[in-house]
Order: C-alpha cells, then structure tokens, then sequence
C-alpha cells in the first residue's frame, strides 16, 4: 500500500503595501486646506481685533484728549481709575448684571430649546415667532422698550395699579430689572437655539431605554437631557458673561447710567471717559479692564468645568 503525502500549503504570504506614485501624494495633498484658506479671517481678525487691542493697550498708559500727540504718563490712568468710587461701582453693576443675565437666561433657555427640538403641534410657528427679537438689533430693541415703557406714554402709565407712578427708570431697583428684563427677552433666543440643537443630537436610545425602564419624562429630562446638554451649557454661559461685561447699547439708550451713576456699568463709564470726557487714556484703561476680565472668568469656566478635557467618541469618525 503506497501512501500518498500531501504537503501544507504555503503560507499566505502578506502583499506589499503599493507605493504611492509622486502624482498621487501631490493629488492627496492637495484636497487638504492649506493655510491660505484661513488667510482672509486672518487678515480680518488682526486688522478687526489684535490691532485695536494693541492701540487701545498703549492708550492706556498715554494721556490723550483726542487732539495733538498722546503723551506718556505710565501707571497714572491705572491709578486714577482704580480711585474711582463710580469705576469702582460699575465694576460690582456690571458683575450683578451678568449674573442676573446667566441665571434668568440659562433656565429659560434650556427648557425652551428642549421644547423646540420636539416634534410638538404649532411648534415651528411658535418657535419662528419667538426667534424675532433674535433679528433685532440691540439699538432698535432698547428704542423699542423705551417707548413700550415711558412713563408718560408707555405701558406703566396706563397700568398705575401696577408700576405705581410708572417712573421704572427712576430708581436703581426697578432700572436694573428692566436692564435684566431687556437682555433676557433679546438674547434668550439665541441661547435656545443652542440648545435646540444640543437637545435634538441627544441620541433617541437613550430616552426608548429609560421609557422601558419605566422612567417618565421628567427623569429623562434631569437623567438625560440635561447631562447631555453639559457642553453646550458651558459655552452658552461662556458667551453670556462675555456679553454682560461688554453691554453698552442699552444702558445708553434705556437709562444714560441713571439715576445718577446707579446703572453707570464698565462699558458705559469707558464711553463716558473717553467720548464725553474725552479722556481717551483711561476710557482705554477701563476697556482693557474688561477685556481681561472677561479672558480670566472664561478660562476659569473652562478650567473648572473641565470643558477643555472633554472629548467626543466620534473624533477622528468620517
């Protein structure tokens, strides 16, 4: 009996990687963006922004009335304004502003944008009705209330029953929470339109397991909706204290910082020193302030909220 022996096959032998021709590399490269792309925003950003912000930095150990050369004084804007009881009071204005604006603003929006990214009757009508003062400018929304609310002609004199002598702009209380009530009512809008796009990329599995476990909606709100919306809520808080230290149009057309220096905030006082007063060393003193403060409170945010850690489980997909 003869046996037949079979020999094993041999071993796949793994293809050479195929080398890309010159050609190709020079193909590939060239669909990716170079920086030339990003040249124009470039030129835009530092012609817009860097450059102001050098100028006003060096105004601000300068002594300037808006005429003939500027002359150097070092510290003695800093110190001046840094004296000043009414810089020193619209520091503590402009902080309870933004506050105010951060805790009014924030709920609302979160609980508009989560409604708006449903699929509820009459919703895109609604929504398109409320995003309006979203179209408005900041100066034609403070025109807008400062009739709506003139003590002669406005809402308040025809409703004394409620506004007592319809004066809401002669006292500081009652002048803020219109301050807080005009900012509320303009940039609400843009803030629910974060969420609203927050809220419809929450993953819809995440809401059918929690139905099956028997969770009703508002555990799928507190449990779900709101820790998914944690990135955005950063960056919509980012952008509300950013734009508290910096509001100006409504203070200017509302109440002009009255009464008195009861609603003078940073802003306001920068335009008072530099355009009134035509004291342009320390009005740029004063917008160099803000422009600090607003960098240190969003890099503390950030810090502390660890948004600059966090990362997406779809980086790197396409």
């Amino acid at each position: 009996m003869s046996t037949q022996t079979t020999s094993a096959p041999p071993a796949a032998v793994a293809p050479k990687r195929a080398r890309r021709r010159p050609e190709e590399t020079r193909a590939a490269c060239g669909t990716r963006p170079t920086f030339l792309w990003a040249l124009p925003a470039t030129v835009f950003f530092a012609f817009f922004a860097i450059v102001p912000l050098v100028v006003v930095a060096v105004l601000s150990f300068m002594s300037w009335n808006g005429l003939g050369s500027p002359r150097f004084v070092g510290l003695d804007n800093w110190h001046r304004i840094l004296d000043d009881p009414v810089m020193i009071k619209s520091i503590w204005l402009t902080l309870l502003l933004t506050t105010l604006g951060v805790v009014l603003q924030t709920p609302l929006s979160i609980v508009l944008g989560v409604w708006a990214a449903g699929h509820q009757r009459n919703r895109a009508v609604l929504s398109a009705i409320y995003f309006v003062p979203l179209l408005l400018s900041s100066t034609a929304v403070s025109v807008l209330w400062r009739a709506l609310l003139d003590p002669n002609f406005g809402i308040p004199a025809r409703m004394t029953w409620l506004f007592g002598d319809g004066n809401l702009f002669g006292k500081q209380a009652t002048a803020i929470g219109v301050l807080a009530f005009v900012s509320t009512w303009q940039f609400t809008p843009f803030h629910t339109l974060i969420y609203q796009g927050a809220a419809r990329a929450v993953p819809q599995v995440l809401y059918q397991a929690a139905e099956i476990d028997g969770a009703g909606r508002y555990r799928q709100f507190f449990h779900i909706t709101l820790p998914q919306l944690r990135n955005s809520m950063i960056t919509s808080m980012i952008l509300m204290v950013v734009g508290g230290l910096t509001t100006f149009e409504t203070v200017l057309i509302l109440t002009q910082g009255g009464p008195g220096s009861d609603t003078t905030i940073s802003a306001y006082y920068m335009y008072q020193k530099a355009f009134q007063g035509f004291d342009f060393g320390a009005g740029s003193a004063i917008a160099l302030c803000l422009v600090v403060a607003a960098t240190i409170i969003s890099l503390i945010v950030v810090r502390v909220s660890g948004y600059d850690k966090m990362r997406s489980d779809m980086e790197g997909v396409s």
